[in-house]
């Protein structure tokens, strides 16, 4: 399977940015879904947002206007822009790849991102 690594994250103050990194070790133009999420201690993990291989882009009510995905396939790379970044926002993310076809469903291990009040 596709091995994932995300990068970016850090502790930033209460209306900050971030962009995260997800590098995948091969090609993901065939890859069906590419989707962030975000795990916060003592809660559950939530889908932050995802983009399909058409294009198709849905994200968390709680992120929309903040925060945005976009893909580079040319550098098997996609990334999550977090702008007015909140406290709320603090939680692991992670990067995840599916593809229906290939049976693939592979996750990052994980960055941090903190934001103080």
């Amino acid at each position: 399977q596709v091995q994932l690594v995300e990068s970016g994250g850090g502790l930033v103050q209460a209306g900050e940015s971030l962009r995260l990194s997800c590098a995948a070790s091969g090609s993901i133009f065939r890859v069906n879904v590419m989707g962030w999420y975000r795990q916060a201690p003592g809660k559950q993990r939530e889908l932050v947002g995802q983009s399909t291989s058409g294009g198709s882009i849905i994200y968390l009510d709680s992120v929309k206007g903040r925060f945005t995905i976009s893909r580079d396939n040319a550098k098997n790379t996609v990334y999550l822009q977090m702008n007015s970044l909140k406290p709320e926002d603090t939680a692991v993310y992670y990067c995840r790849a599916r593809d229906w076809g290939a049976s693939l469903d592979s996750w990052g291990q994980g960055t941090q991102v903190t934001v103080s009040s």
